[in-house]
C-alpha cells in the first residue's frame, strides 16, 4: 500500500473511489482507471480533502469530462469529480453566483427564468462552470469571461480564495493568473460571480432554445464526443480545414472524425480505447499542417500516461 492510500480520511463526507475507470466520467467514453477519484459533498468537504493530500500528488478535476482525454494507463493520482446534479445558480448581491461543478447549460437557463441577459450562449457549452472559465469557453460570439465578476479559487492545500477578474488575462479559449500561479496545478476553480445585465426571460429562452437547435443541426451530439476536438485557427475554421483534407470518417479502433462536423472525433460504440482517438487527434493535425501549413492547436486536455 503506498502513502496516498494510506492518507487519513476520517471526517470526509464524500464518496472515495479507488481504482475507478475514468471512461464513466469522461464524454468520449475512453480511457483508463485513476488511482483514486472523490467526489466531494461540498466545497468544504473538498478543501479538507486536498488538505491531507502530499504536495507533489498528481490531482486532475473534472466536471462533465469534455475536452478530456484519459491515456489508457490511467491517472497515477488523485482525482477529484466536481460535478454535481444537486446543485443549481443562485442569486447574490445582484450576481449569479454558480459554484464550478453546476453544468454551464444550467447556468444559461436559471439567468433566462430570472430574466437576465447575456449568458445564453453557455447553453452551447458542453461542460461545468469550472472547465468554462479555465479555457474560457464560448461560441457564438460570446466567451465566458465576458460576464465574469470574480471567482473563488482553491489551492492544493485546501485554502479558498476570491479573486477578481481583474486578477486573470484571458483571451481565445485561455486563461491564466496575472501573478504567476499555475491554473491547474496550483489552483482550480471552485465558483464564479457572473454579472448580467437585466433583459427579457422569454427573448432569452428562444435565443437559447435557437442555439441548441443550431448545436443538434450542426453536431454530432447523438455520439460521445468530447466537442471541438482543435482551435480555429486566425480567421479560418478548423473543422474547413480537417474537410478539405479529406479527413471526414477517418477512422481508427472504435473512433473516427465525424461525418456531420470534422473537427469532432466520435466514440459510437464506446469500443474505442484512448489511444485510437490520440492517434487520430496526431494524424489529423500533422495531415493538415504537410497539406496546408497550420498548424491546428488542440483544445482537448489529453493526460495520464501511456498504456
Amino acid at each position: 500500500m503506498n502513502m496516498v492510500d494510506r492518507l487519513p480520511l476520517e471526517g470526509l463526507r464524500g464518496e472515495l473511489r479507488l481504482d475507478e475507470p475514468l471512461a464513466r466520467y469522461v464524454s468520449w467514453r475512453a480511457g483508463g482507471r485513476a488511482r483514486r477519484l472523490y467526489r466531494p459533498a461540498d466545497l468544504d468537504d473538498l478543501s479538507a480533502f486536498l488538505s491531507r493530500l502530499p504536495a507533489d500528488e498528481p490531482l486532475l478535476f473534472i466536471g462533465l469530462g469534455s475536452n478530456l482525454l484519459v491515456r489508457d494507463a490511467g491517472y497515477p493520482g488523485s482525482v477529484v469529480l466536481m460535478h454535481a446534479a444537486g446543485r443549481h445558480p443562485e442569486l447574490l448581491d445582484g450576481l449569479l453566483y454558480a459554484e464550478a461543478g453546476v453544468a454551464s447549460p444550467k447556468v444559461a437557463r436559471f439567468a433566462a427564468r430570472n430574466d437576465l441577459a447575456g449568458a445564453e450562449f453557455l447553453a452551447g457549452v458542453p461542460g461545468t462552470v469550472g472547465g468554462a472559465l479555465a479555457m474560457n469557453a464560448g461560441c457564438y460570439g460570446a466567451e465566458t469571461w465576458d460576464i465574469v465578476a470574480r471567482v473563488l479559487t482553491i489551492d492544493r492545500r485546501g485554502r479558498q480564495r476570491k479573486r477578481e477578474a481583474g486578477e486573470f488575462a484571458t483571451g481565445y479559449r485561455h486563461c491564466a493568473l496575472k501573478d504567476g500561479a499555475r491554473l491547474g496545478q496550483d489552483e482550480w476553480f471552485a465558483a464564479a460571480w457572473f454579472r448580467l445585465a437585466p433583459g427579457d426571460g422569454t427573448a432569452a429562452r428562444a435565443r437559447i432554445k435557437g442555439l441548441l437547435a443550431m448545436r443538434v443541426a450542426t453536431q454530432p451530439l447523438d455520439l460521445p464526443n468530447a466537442g471541438s476536438v482543435f482551435r480555429n485557427p486566425p480567421n479560418g475554421h478548423a473543422a474547413r480545414l480537417i474537410e478539405t483534407c479529406g479527413l471526414k470518417g477517418l477512422a481508427r479502433g472504435g473512433a473516427r472524425v465525424s461525418e456531420k462536423h470534422a473537427n469532432f472525433i466520435v466514440n459510437p460504440k464506446g469500443a474505442a480505447c484512448a489511444a485510437d482517438i490520440e492517434w487520430l487527434i496526431e494524424t489529423v493535425r500533422s495531415t493538415v499542417r504537410d497539406r496546408t501549413g497550420v498548424d491546428l492547436v488542440p483544445e482537448v486536455r489529453i493526460v495520464g500516461g501511456a498504456a
